[in-house]
C-alpha cells in the first residue's frame, strides 16, 4: 500500500487512530482521539492488565495490579508530605521497578516529574535539583550519596525517599517503609489513585538536555505529549505491516528487554508510555552485557530489544551468539544515534527480526519520525516518515523560507508531542519554539514520499551510544584549566557506538598539560561518557570563519590514526 492510501486506512472515521483537531496554545493541531487523556487515565488502563507482569529484574517479577498498588500508595504519601499540583518530583535512579512507581505516583497527582540523568556527577544532579525547584527526591543509594553531602545547598528539597539504602538514612526516609520491596506491592492495599484535576495540557515533566549555553535546559512537557507516543506507536506499527502487505494482526503482549535508561525520553515516552498501554513487559537489566541480555533473551522469550545500535552490534558481534536461541525476537529498534546501513542488513539476515529507527528529540518527546520492516531495508539512511499527527519542514537558513522536496536545510517539526518550552527559560524558549514549530538545528532533506534523511545532526553535539554529548558543556570544562587557552570537541565516527568525542585544545604559552591530566580533569567534573577519548595539541589558536566560530571539521584530520584505526 501507497504511504497515503495506509494514512487514509488507519485514520478513517471510527478507525483505532482517528484524528481530531484542537487549539493548543493558540495552534490548531492534529491530534490522536483516541488517546489517553493523561498520566492517570493510562495509569488506571494499565491495571486492567492484572496478573500480566509489568517489569522482571532480577528476581522480581511485578504485575500490573502489583504496580498499581505500590503507585496508588506512593501518590498517597506524596500527597501526605504535601505534595501540590505543579510541585516538582526528582527521581534519580537506575532502572528499578521502583522508577516507574516513583515517576507515576508524581504525575497521577499532579506533580511534575523529573527524571534525572542517572550517569551525572553530584554537581550535574544538584542542578537538575536546583534548577526545577525539586520539593521531593525519590533516588536509589548510589545517586543519594552523590547528592546527600549537599543537601544543605538544596533549600527547595524537603523530602527525600531512598530506594535499596545500604547504609542507615538521615535526613531521607526509605522507600519500603512506605510502601514495601517489589515483592511485597502485590499485598499492598487495594485502593485508588488520589484524585486529582488532570488535563491534556496540564505540565507532566521535566527532562534535561542541553544547548549552546552548555548549562542543560529543561524540556516542560505535557500529559498530551507523552500520551501521543502511545498512538504514535501503534501507528507506525501498523502502518509498517500494510505497507509489507499484511493483515493487521489482533493485539499481543509484547516482552521488552529494556536496556537505554527510563530517564531518557526513548525509554520513557517512546517506551514505557505505550507498554503501560498494552500491557507489554518491561525487564531491565543493572548494566548491560551481551552474554546476560541473550540469556534472557532465550529464557524469557523477549520480543523486542535494542535503544542504541550499540546494543544491536554487541549481540550480532558475540563469539556465543549461537549457544542461545534468540528466535522470539521480533524487532531490534532503536534511536539516538548514527547506525550504519550494514547494521539494517544484519539485524535482518542473522537475527530475523525487524530492523527498526526513529528520529526524534527530548523537545519532540521521542518519537517524530519512525522507520522500520521492509521500508527500512529499502532505505536504510532514512529516519524513516513523520506519523499522521506530526509535520515536518525543511527550511532555509532564514526560518522562514520552506524548501522543496529533496533541497537541504534546518529540520523543523509540529505536532502534539512537541513540548511546552524549556523551564525558566523563555528567551530560549522563543528561539527554540515558533508558532507551534520546533527549530530542531539538524540539516536533512525530505523525498517525495515524505521520508526523512538527517544528513548533520544539532549543531556541536556528539552522540556517543546514545547519550548526548553537548561540546560547549565539555569545552568550557576544559576552558576551566588554568593550561587551556582555546578548544573545541567534536565527534570521531565509531563502528559500535556511532561517535566518540575528542577533543582539540590550546595551551597557554609557558604552561603545560598532558593528555591524561586534562581527560581526569573533565572526569572529574563530568559524566564519564562525556570525558573525551583522545586529546591533540595545536600549536597555534583553532582555525575559525570570519565569524569567530571555529572550524571543528578542519580539525578531524588531527585524529586520522584513530578514524583509520
Amino acid at each position: 500500500m501507497g504511504m497515503d492510501e495506509v494514512r487514509a486506512a488507519l485514520t478513517a472515521p471510527g478507525a483505532r487512530f482517528e484524528m481530531a483537531t484542537v487549539d493548543i496554545r493558540g495552534i490548531p493541531t492534529r491530534i490522536w482521539k483516541n488517546a489517553p487523556p493523561h498520566m492517570a487515565a493510562l495509569v488506571r488502563l494499565s491495571r486492567t492488565h492484572g496478573a500480566a507482569l509489568a517489569t522482571i529484574h532480577d528476581d522480581e517479577r511485578v504485575t500490573f495490579e502489583a504496580q498499581f498498588r505500590a503507585i496508588a500508595a506512593l501518590a498517597a504519601h506524596y500527597r501526605a508530605l504535601g505534595v501540590q499540583k505543579g510541585d516538582r518530583v526528582a527521581v534519580a535512579a537506575r532502572n528499578l521497578p521502583e522508577w516507574i512507581v516513583a515517576f507515576f505516583a508524581a504525575t497521577t497527582i499532579g506533580a511534575i516529574a523529573v527524571p534525572l540523568n542517572a550517569w551525572w556527577t553530584a554537581e550535574e544532579l544538584c542542578y537538575g535539583l536546583a534548577d526545577s525547584g525539586a520539593v521531593l527526591l525519590v533516588a536509589d543509594d548510589e545517586r543519594w550519596q552523590r547528592v546527600a553531602p549537599h543537601r544543605g545547598d538544596l533549600p527547595d528539597l524537603r523530602h527525600v525517599i531512598v530506594a535499596r539504602a545500604a547504609t542507615p538514612l538521615e535526613g531521607a526516609e526509605r522507600i519500603e517503609d512506605v510502601i514495601g520491596t517489589p515483592h511485597d506491592w502485590a499485598s499492598l492495599p487495594d485502593r485508588d489513585l488520589p484524585d486529582t484535576d488532570l488535563s491534556p495540557e496540564d505540565e507532566a515533566t521535566i527532562l534535561y538536555t542541553s544547548g549552546t549555553t552548555g548549562k542543560p535546559k529543561g524540556a516542560l512537557a505535557t500529559h498530551r505529549n507523552f500520551m501521543t507516543n502511545i498512538l504514535s506507536s501503534g501507528y507506525a506499527a501498523a502502518r509498517s505491516i500494510l505497507r509489507s502487505g499484511q493483515p493487521l494482526p489482533d493485539p499481543v503482549r509484547k516482552v521488552s528487554l529494556t536496556v537505554i535508561p527510563l530517564f531518557h525520553a526513548t525509554a520513557l515516552s517512546a517506551g514505557l508510555m505505550g507498554a503501560m498501554a498494552a500491557g507489554h513487559t518491561n525487564i531491565f537489566m543493572r548494566k548491560f552485557e551481551a552474554l546476560r541480555a541473550m540469556e534472557i533473551i532465550e529464557r524469557e522469550k523477549v520480543n523486542v530489544t535494542g535503544g542504541v545500535p550499540t546494543i544491536a552490534w554487541q549481540i550480532l558481534e558475540h563469539p556465543e551468539r549461537h549457544r542461545y536461541d534468540l528466535s522470539s525476537l521480533e524487532s531490534v529498534g532503536y534511536g539516538g544515534a548514527p547506525s550504519a546501513p550494514e547494521l539494517v542488513r544484519k539485524i535482518a539476515a542473522e537475527l530475523k527480526a525487524a530492523p527498526g529507527n526513529g528520529w526524534g528529540m527530548t523537545e519532540t518527546t521521542a518519537t517524530v519520525t519512525t522507520h522500520s520492516g521492509e521500508d527500512y531495508l529499502n532505505r536504510p539512511d532514512s529516519c524513516g516518515p513523520p506519523v499522521a499527527v506530526a509535520d515536518l519542514q525543511i527550511r532555509a537558513e532564514d526560518g522562514v523560507t520552506v524548501l522543496p522536496t529533496g533541497q537541504i536545510g534546518e529540520l523543523w517539526a509540529r505536532g502534539p508531542m512537541i513540548v511546552k518550552g524549556y523551564w525558566n527559560k523563555p528567551e530560549a524558549s522563543a528561539a527554540t519554539f515558533v508558532d507551534g514549530w520546533v527549530r530542531t538545528g539538524d540539516l536533512a532533506r525530505l523525498d517525495e514520499e515524505g521520508f526523512c534523511f538527517i544528513l548533520d545532526r544539532a549543531k556541536d553535539m556528539v552522540i556517543r551510544g546514545g547519550e548526548n554529548i553537548y561540546s560547549t558543556e565539555v569545552e568550557n570544562v576544559l576552558y576551566d584549566h588554568p593550561a587551556v587557552t582555546d578548544c573545541a570537541l567534536i565527534g570521531l565516527p565509531h563502528r559500535i557506538l556511532g561517535e566518540e568525542p575528542a577533543a582539540v585544545v590550546h595551551l597557554a604559552p609557558g604552561a603545560e598539560a598532558s593528555e591524561a591530566e586534562l581527560q581526569d580533569w573533565v572526569r572529574a567534573r563530568l559524566a564519564a561518557f562525556k570525558v573525551p577519548v583522545a586529546i591533540r595539541f595545536a600549536a597555534d589558536m583553532l582555525p575559525r570563519n570570519a565569524n569567530g566560530k571555529i572550524l571543528k571539521r578542519d580539525l578531524k584530520t588531527l585524529f586520522e590514526d584513530r578514524i583509520a584505526a
